[in-house]
């Protein structure tokens, strides 16, 4: 069933719960919230209107262009959010994003879902949405964790590299922490999913008609793909952020902006 204009219009109201949540405990999130909520409604429509274009026309060259425009979107997102410099980190996030999404992807459209031809818009699209989407949070626990751990705990990485570790080996408590704090979530929506939880594409299917079984399996297939991009991602993102953070000394060459 479609959902109408008026009746959307109408929902939009719940907002009023977190605006006044937001003024009663003087949480100054209302610009922030605001903004959000304005530009989310607006791209979501002009996704929209694109997507219909994308999916009838489905070509290559289009699809690839549209994924290279979610790649550098989510780096700008997860850099800005980490609150690290923008020209130093963007590539080795980008690469880090790729490195994840690339090979799952490859995967799912010709080993699982195998839609003719392979690139066809409406499983590849959606799909790597998802897999960049959920990347992103745990992208951003992991850098944050990492320059927190150099700041918080700078006495100790002084010290192995006194002791003859490089800067890499000192380093890697740091990097075992952030991986640990970003798997953390999805290792914990997984372990509740189908009891305490049902995920969107799930839900979403069945709504639409699919039978709950074929549902499913299509939620499992994502989120143990959602399971290993991040791992790919967030363990890309964090070596080549070291690459880029320490030099032969093992001195830090930026910090968080």
């Amino acid at each position: 069933m479609d959902i109408s204009w008026l009746a959307l219009g109408l929902f939009m109201l719940v907002l009023i719960t977190p605006a006044t949540i937001n003024r009663h405990y003087q949480l100054g999130l209302g610009r922030e919230m605001l903004v959000a909520i304005s530009r989310m409604t607006v791209q979501m429509l002009l996704v929209g209107i694109y997507l219909e274009f994308v999916f009838a026309l489905d070509s290559l060259a289009l699809n690839l262009t549209w994924l290279a425009i979610m790649l550098v979107v989510g780096s700008s997102a997860i850099i800005g959010k980490a609150k690290l410099p923008k020209q130093t980190m963007f590539m080795p996030m980008t690469l880090g994003l790729l490195i994840g999404v690339t090979p799952i992807l490859a995967i799912l459209m010709l080993g699982v879902f195998g839609p003719t031809p392979f690139y066809k818009a409406q499983f590849l699209i959606p799909t790597a949405g998802m897999l960049l989407g959920n990347s992103l949070s745990n992208n951003i626990i992991a850098l944050t964790r990492l320059f927190d751990a150099f700041n918080e705990k700078q006495a100790e990485y002084q010290g192995a590299l006194a002791l003859g570790a490089t800067p890499t080996q000192a380093a890697t408590p740091f990097i075992q922490s952030a991986m640990q704090q970003a798997f953390a979530p999805i290792l914990a929506s997984m372990a509740t999913t189908g009891i305490v939880s049902l995920p969107g594409m799930m839900t979403g299917q069945i709504l639409g008609g699919s039978d709950p079984i074929v549902a499913v399996k299509y939620q499992i297939v994502i989120l143990v793909a959602v399971l290993a991009c991040i791992s790919l991602s967030v363990s890309s993102a964090l070596w080549l952020t070291l690459k880029k953070l320490l030099n032969e000394t093992g001195k830090m060459r930026f910090n968080r902006v």
